[in-house]
């Protein structure tokens, strides 16, 4: 057996790299972690965290207006955005730490370092100077976000990277795109008392999601204050001394502080030596892995968005932890993508599971689609708008719950408890037997009786 430095090298400190590192650390090998940035990766550092610590901030706004509803007198109250950068600041750099301190306990060495392949077995601190071997080696870099590079005036505009970091909070921005960050980052801004556009290319947001969901949710957003242009999307963006003024391909033009890319993130593969090493990429341009998440070269391995199998992070956690059973703690175990719950943290949120209807149509032939939309009760009382999508999706040969999606207030924490039962194959007799919790808007769940009659002609 070779003479290596050490038995596993993971390139990335994000949450799949950092959990496949502690793991093998724990089981008595010599591992090291290599981090360019600041330990945590995307998620800790310029993601999930501090996006979600963004989105209760944002809220506030519409509790307040909750609470005059319930009698509460308020006075005018100020949202000051410095206050609130250095507050998250402080907690993400907490957060990083814990990441440290828990590397250095397993016994893992860290280098804040650049690294790069020289070969399947050598890898080299680009800043450093220096260069070491491993056994085994884990791509765990995650993804960056795109822009499209060729657009001109491309150069004014932001990613969700600057969005965490911005000096002050603009009057207004377009935010540019569909899908989850995009969504999420127009019910921030708008929350804020930002005047924000959502601009996407496609007939509707979040593409991929139940087309009810995605009607629902861009109907409740502009309740809040959001204005939602489909249907088109830049032919430029021009800097002007009145704001940034973008020019779309339909003739519209819009003038706003700033515009915010949010259209997509692609594997961080650039640069690390791939190539060199003989790491295949597939057509999408990630690291091209099997089910337990090897490359092309035998001990070459890599977990998370940088193989853009399922790119969320709890999946990045669970790839990491059967990467480190199978090579380091003779536990064979692979990760099972299928029916994995998420959630949307837009402006109501979404909590999803399982199939989406036209999934559902075309693997099933039919399906039985029961839908509640209705006014949460304490929307009610102050008379407010504000309405809830529930829908559950049967397969009606078996009675199995294939898909449930909601959209509303905690539907992210119901959508954890709901994926369990789906997981597990129950049938729609047995999520009725459930007894309904009162008062609760969950209870909508276990109580929906009648299948959808309008589901036949695709939903609304």
């Amino acid at each position: 057996m070779a003479n290596y430095d050490f038995d596993l090298f993971v390139i990335g400190a994000g949450s799949g790299g950092v959990r496949a590192a502690r793991l093998a650390a724990m089981s008595g090998a010599r591992v090291a972690v290599a981090e360019e940035h600041r330990v945590g990766g995307t998620c800790v550092i310029r993601g999930c965290v501090p996006k979600k610590f963004m989105v209760y901030a944002s809220e506030v706004s519409n509790q307040l207006k909750t609470a005059r509803g319930f009698g509460w007198t308020i006075p005018e109250a100020s949202f000051d955005w410095k206050t609130f950068l250095d507050a998250k600041d402080v907690e993400i750099a907490r957060l990083s730490g814990i990441y440290v301190a828990n590397l250095g306990k397993a016994g893992a060495e860290l280098f804040h370092s650049r690294a790069v392949l020289k070969d399947a077995h050598t890898i080299e601190m680009a800043d450093k100077g220096l260069t070491v071997t491993a056994d085994k080696i884990l791509i765990a870099t995650g993804g960056r976000p795109t822009v499209p590079r060729d657009l001109p005036g491309i150069e004014h505009a932001i990613t969700s990277n600057e969005a965490f970091h911005l000096e002050r909070l603009p009057e207004s921005i377009v935010v540019v795109g569909g899908g989850y960050i995009a969504v999420e980052f127009a019910g921030i801004f708008a929350g804020l008392g930002v005047k924000t556009t959502l601009l996407y290319r496609g007939p509707n947001i979040l593409r991929g999601f139940d087309d009810d969901v995605r009607t629902h949710l861009a109907r409740e957003m502009e309740r809040r204050g959001v204005t939602v242009v489909l249907g088109c999307q830049h032919a430029s963006i021009e800097k002007t001394d009145g704001g940034l003024v973008s020019k779309l391909n339909n003739g519209m033009i819009l003038t706003s502080e700033q515009v915010m890319f949010a259209t997509g993130r692609e594997p961080y593969v650039e640069g690390l030596g791939l190539e060199t090493a003989g790491v295949k990429l597939n057509a999408r341009g990630a690291v091209e892995v099997d089910e337990w998440s090897r490359t092309n070269v035998d001990n070459i391995f890599a977990v998370g968005d940088v193989t853009d199998r399922v790119n969320l992070t709890p999946v990045a956690i669970r790839e990491g932890a059967a990467f480190a059973e199978t090579q380091f703690r003779d536990n064979p175990t692979t990760y099972d993508h299928d029916t994995i719950a998420t959630a949307v943290f837009s402006q109501p949120p979404i909590g999803t599971v399982g199939l989406t209807e036209h999934e559902a149509r075309q693997k099933f032939g039919e399906v039985d689609v029961y839908r509640a939309v209705f006014r949460p009760m304490k929307v009610t009382f102050y008379h407010g708008e504000e309405q809830m999508l529930m829908k559950l999706l049967v397969n009606p040969k078996d009675q199995k719950v294939v898909g449930v999606h909601v959209v509303g207030p905690d539907a992210p924490e119901m959508i954890q408890m709901a994926a369990i039962a789906v997981k597990m194959g129950v049938t729609k007799a047995q999520w009725d037997s459930t007894c309904a919790v009162h008062p609760t808007a969950a209870e909508e769940l276990v109580t929906m009786k009648e299948k959808y009659v309008a589901a036949n002609l695709g939903g609304a």
